[in-house]
């Protein structure tokens, strides 16, 4: 179990945070106009603030997560170039949605869930399991594909053209991380058309 501190609660989650995500519900309006940097946007809207900031740091989370499987994976000596290469791209990715979640956290008047430190990433990753290359490809591929589904289980409810892109964008970064794992890995991709987000 993972507890996220928000402003006013604690929330126990089960270990897949993604599952989580999807049943606790959509952001409002007011949280994707702000996470899209369209502050204006989110002026005048209703949204509840407090349920969006359990939502969005649920997805920080995830960012958290990520950004520190990513640090294991380039620190672990497996990676080769341009393997390697990729991997700190996607982390940086993933530094910029952490940025944007943080940022309109804050602006709802919440706190930031915090980072925990690597070796607790290292911990709850089983990064102890590593021993190649494509162990450290696939750890990352189930987080990327995670994040995918997570990230469109939000758009569905939206009313908002441009807060429903806000959206697809984050996913299609994710799903664009786990094609290119599953085909850096030698995987084939999903045979079927709407294979993300189900």
């Amino acid at each position: 179990m993972t507890t996220i501190q928000t402003s006013d609660s604690l929330i126990s989650t089960p270990a897949s945070r993604r599952g989580f995500m999807r049943r606790s519900g959509t952001l409002s309006a007011v949280a994707l106009a702000l996470l899209a940097g369209k502050d204006v946007l989110a002026q005048g809207m209703a949204g509840d603030a407090g349920k969006d900031v359990v939502i969005l740091n649920v997805a920080l989370t995830l960012e958290h997560e990520a950004i520190n499987a990513y640090q294991l994976g380039a620190g672990s000596g497996l990676l080769q170039k341009p393997v390697l290469d990729v991997a700190v791209q996607f982390q940086g990715h993933h530094k910029a949605h952490r940025d944007a979640l943080i940022a309109t956290i804050q602006k709802l008047g919440g706190k930031p869930v915090a980072e925990m430190k690597l070796e607790e990433y290292a911990k709850s990753l089983n990064a102890a399991s590593l021993k190649n290359q494509a162990d450290v490809l696939d750890l990352a591929a189930r987080l990327e594909l995670g994040a995918t589904n997570a990230y469109l289980s939000v758009i569905p409810s939206l009313v908002s053209r441009d807060l429903a892109k806000v959206a697809a964008r984050l996913a299609a970064d994710e799903t664009m991380h786990f094609t290119v794992l599953t085909s850096v890995l030698g995987r084939p991709l999903p045979a079927g058309a709407l294979s993300y987000g189900a």
